[in-house]
């Protein structure tokens, strides 16, 4: 007879029991939660600066102090050169006289450091001599110059630092209301052109009044004033006036008419063309 053999059937767990309801539902089983960390970003890549220029510079540096020692070695090797004498030798000596020196025509600082007087307009015949009213023996000197102008102690500090030299001084009277004043003034003009500055103050000045004006031929800037209205002082006649400036080299030249009757135009141009040629 034959055996058949039944297989054993396991016993359910414990954990398993039986329900007489609906089955329950499976399970789900629990997954834990893991933060998600991103990946760090890979950082640039600096790079470093500063080596291969320190390494050429310091080569240079090398170089050049290697080059100043062989430079060095090369010269101590050498023999000194020698210098040259200091003495020298003696020119020949010109012979002969020497140039003869040039005369007042050719060289016109030979008038103008002479007497100052012989370069003034001689006065014309039949006018009265009045020099002695402006200065003494022809000359006037700084206080009495300064003296004439408006403010004398400003005017005597101007020309002390415009470098005043001397005034040389002629004077005449027409008649008996026409009188004429001409002034040499000189400076030593080592520092500046005081002659000129002298004529632009005299000329600025004049600008101020109502005046009719010419510029003096042959002196550059010259210029010759006829005032239109006259001055009026108490116990005075009404005088009327003209005047003229202009420079050369170191000298300025001043010329004043005044009169009773209006200055001709004639008159002062006449003057300072006159005055100015023998300077």
């Amino acid at each position: 007879m034959k055996v058949t053999e039944v297989t054993e059937i396991p016993e359910a767990p414990p954990e398993v029991q039986e329900t007489s309801g609906a089955p329950e539902a499976p399970a789900v089983p629990v997954v834990p939660v893991v933060p998600v960390v991103p990946e760090p970003q890979a950082l640039p890549r600096v790079r470093r600066r500063g080596r291969t220029t320190l390494l050429i510079a310091t080569a240079a540096v090398l170089g050049v102090v290697a080059g100043t020692c062989v430079g060095y070695l090369i010269q101590a090797d050498r023999e000194p050169t020698e210098l040259p004498s200091l003495s020298q030798p003696s020119l020949p000596q010109a012979k002969g006289k020497g140039p003869e020196p040039l005369s007042a025509a050719q060289d016109r600082r030979v008038r103008t450091d002479g007497d100052l007087r012989k370069l003034l307009v001689e006065r014309p015949s039949g006018t009265r001599d009045i020099t002695s009213t402006e200065g003494v023996d022809g000359w006037l000197g700084l206080d009495a110059y300064a003296e004439g102008y408006a403010e004398p102690a400003t005017a005597y500090s101007t020309l002390i630092d415009q470098e005043f030299r001397r005034v040389a001084v002629t004077a005449w009277r027409t008649g008996s209301t026409q009188s004429v004043v001409i002034r040499l003034v000189q400076y030593r003009q080592e520092e500046s052109l005081a002659a000129r500055e002298r004529v632009a103050d005299e000329q600025y000045g004049e600008a101020e009044y109502d005046t009719d004006s010419w510029s003096v031929p042959g002196t550059g800037d010259g210029m010759a004033y006829v005032r239109k209205q006259p001055e009026n002082k108490a116990g005075y006649l009404p005088m009327y006036t003209a005047e003229a400036h202009a420079w050369r080299g170191d000298i300025a030249m001043q010329i004043f008419v005044s009169d009773t009757r209006p200055v001709a135009k004639a008159k002062i141009m006449s003057l300072a063309e006159r005055q100015m040629e023998r300077l």
